[in-house]
This record gives C-alpha cells, structure tokens and sequence, in this order.
C-alpha cells in the first residue's frame, strides 16, 4: 500500500515512545532488545516498544529478552501501518531484511513523519535508492536516517573518523590515503547477511545497469559527486605493500568502502580529493599466508559464483547457508570477536595507525550492540547539529557515538 494518512505528525517531543525496534522477532531483532533491556531496562526515562507482524512471535521475543513492553503489531508492507507508527516515536531502529524486500515503506514513513531510523543495511544497492527517493522529504521533515549502523559499517566508518582526529593532533595534518585491514576475527555471518547479498546478487541479474552502481566506490555520495580519483579494488590474494603480509579480499569491503566514502563527501571532502580508502583481511607471512589468501579468495569467488547458478544456490540454501532468523549460540556470540586495524598515511608523508576491537560475534551479538548504541546516542543528539537527510554513522553522530560504543558496546578505539 502506498497511501500514507493526512493527519500530521506530532512533535517529536510529544511522541509516545522514544525509541521502536521494528523486527523485534529476527534473530538480530531479539539480540537488539536484550541489549535495549541490558541498557535501558522497561520502566526507565527511555520510553521504548517493540514491533513486528505477529502478536504471538512479540510475546515470545518479550519473553525470551525481558522486553516486557508496549507491541506494535505491523506487516513491513503495510504502508498505513508503518506511517502510524513513525507518528507514535522519536526513533525507528530496523532489523528487517533484505531492506530491498521489506524496507521501503518504513523508510517512507520515517522521512515523512520526522522520525529519526537506524538499521544494519549492508546494501548499496537499496541505500541509493532510498536517498534518491526520501532525502528532500527527510531534509523537509527533519528526519535523521542512518543507514549501516552494525558490523557493517560501523566500525570503518568510525574507525576512519577516529583515526583522522588522531592525524591532526598527532603531525597537524589529516590522511590522505588509509588502508583498512582485518586482523583477526571470529563469528559468522549472518542469515540475513547472506539473504541481502543473494538478493542483490538477484536485481543485478534483473537490472544490469546496477553493476555499475556497484563498482562504483563513490556511489552513496551525493549526487554531482559520484566519481573521484581510482581506488584500489582488491579482486584476489596479493602481497600487500601496506603491510608486508598476504591480504585478500574482505566480503564487507564493497559497502564499508562505500559508506566511508559517503561520510567524505558529506563532510565537504575535508581529506582531499585524492583521498584513497580501502579494505582486506589479512592472511598472514610466507607460503602459509599465501595458501589462506588463496583459499579465502577461492572461497569467496565459489560462493559468488554458486549464488547465479540455479542447483547450486538451492544446495547452498538448504544445505549450507543459515536461514534468515537463525544464528549462533549465546555462547558462540560471547567468544566471538573482531580486530582491525587503520594504516593512515598523511600527504607530507607521516604514518599513524590505529586499531578497533569489539568483543562479540561481529554479525550477531556486537552489532546487536553497536545497532543500541547508534539508536541511543541519535536519541541524544540535537537536530539543529545534525539536520534531517541521509546520514552515515559518523557524519550524524561522530565522537559521541565512538564514546559510547566505547563506554556500552564492548569495542575499542586506540591508536597503535
């Protein structure tokens, strides 16, 4: 349904909720509200509710996770629904995907009431379009939208912030290029995760023309600025001349990159128009490192591969890949855990290098986290700062959200 009602929407700070977590019920979704309930508790100054289309399901979620809270009964689809539901709150956090099947009337309905949202899109694809479709609207509204508020891509885009700051206290002078590089990290990746990406795998096979939406690194930034000088595209496993090890390709980079690139651009491309950003994870030194790029490489490019082909997908469907909704044990998450490091280097030729960490699964358990933290501190922070439109998590938020994932989400931000 497409048509929105005619009643307008109250002022924010007359809402009844402060904050709504749509998609309480998704395996993300439930992990969201423990965290809001560890954080927050029921019955304190946050005023919160949980949302999803089935009662029974939101019983079962408030049970599990202690959100013994107001629910809101709505279909991702329904239209009216969704924009009664923007009318009733100050913030939308979102756990809904593939956003490309089940995001767009929420986003709508955001930008139109004045309603701040957040959620763990991972897919450029689809954030394109929203910004194309809603930033006037948001900008008019005064509505805060925050796309890539988990794993993906929080800690790149703060991380990158971070480590500018550092540069200009540190040599006076901000980076001109920064490799990001992942260390070392322990999880897996999740249903919806997987789902997002087969489903963008889906529309470049409708529309051709997206593959070049999706090559391009500058293709969030706001329009009239989508090209810039070349980036480094790693396409296989290569000795890096950044730090001497094997790296291959990282399957977060294509968004991450993206997003970083976007902050740039709405900060008014302060690190240059030269500036250069790119990610891979590190295999390791000597043969060894070599034979895990490669076998990580190898891997990456079968499951792509695997993705078009028709037999092979429904193997890798029923067989292999965890369903949306499905995710690892609470002890799996708890040993999970994530460390990269930023390799920053300045115009005058001066190095700095710092490191982020988080603690839990990266897909389950420290986004669920990190998606808290991002919805608490745009709760926090003052629209006449940060003005209604399309934002990244360090644009609309910057050193007080690095604090307070610092403080409540179990990661790290220190220089090397």
């Amino acid at each position: 349904m497409n048509a929105t009602s005619d009643s307008a929407a109250p002022p924010r700070e007359d809402r009844e909720f402060d904050l709504v977590v749509f998609g309480a019920t998704s395996f993300v979704g439930e992990l969201t509200c423990a965290a809001t309930v560890d954080r927050h508790g029921t019955d304190g100054e946050l005023s919160w509710a949980i949302a999803g289309r089935n009662e029974l399901k939101l019983n079962k979620t408030a049970s599990a996770t202690g959100a013994d809270v107001p629910k809101i009964v709505v279909d991702a689809t329904d239209r009216v629904g969704l924009d009664a539901l923007a009318r009733r709150c100050r913030v939308v956090v979102s756990t809904v995907g593939p956003y490309a099947l089940y995001g767009n009337d929420l986003v709508a309905a955001c930008a139109a009431a004045g309603t701040d949202y957040c959620d763990l899109s991972g897919e450029p694809q689809w954030m394109l379009r929203m910004i194309t479709e809603h930033e006037d609207t948001a900008r008019a509204s005064g509505a805060r939208i925050v796309h890539a508020c988990g794993f993906d891509s929080i800690p790149s885009d703060l991380g990158v912030h971070h480590l500018q700051a550092a540069a200009v206290e540190r040599h006076g002078e901000l980076c001109s290029s920064i490799a990001m590089r992942v260390r070392a990290m322990k999880g897996t990746a999740s249903g919806g995760t997987l789902a997002s990406l087969i489903n963008v795998i889906d529309e470049t096979k409708t529309d051709p023309s997206l593959r070049k939406v999706l090559a391009n690194p500058y293709a969030l930034a706001p329009e009239g600025m989508r090209s810039g000088v070349r980036q480094k595209n790693l396409n296989g496993p290569q000795r890096d001349d950044v730090t001497g090890d094997w790296i291959t390709p990282f399957v977060m980079a294509s968004i991450n990159t993206r997003v970083v690139h976007r902050s740039h651009a709405l900060l008014g491309m302060p690190w240059g128009e030269e500036f250069r950003y790119d990610e891979a994870m590190v295999a390791g030194g000597g043969p060894l490192g070599a034979a895990k790029a490669t076998a990580v490489a190898g891997g990456l490019a079968g499951f792509m591969a695997a993705s078009t082909v028709g037999p092979l997908r429904k193997v890798l469907e029923e067989r292999v890949l965890p369903k949306p909704g499905e995710g690892p044990s609470p002890e799996a998450q708890e040993n999970g855990f994530f460390s990269i490091r930023f390799h920053g280097s300045t115009a005058s030729g001066d190095s700095i290098e710092s490191k982020v960490t988080g603690d839990r699964d990266p897909g389950y358990g420290s986004t669920a986290k990190m998606l808290t933290s991002a919805a608490t501190t745009l709760l926090g922070t003052d629209h006449e700062t940060t003005a209604g439109g399309f934002w990244t998590p360090s644009t609309a938020m910057g050193d007080a959200l690095v604090d307070d994932l610092v403080a409540h989400a179990g990661l790290t931000f220190d220089l090397a």
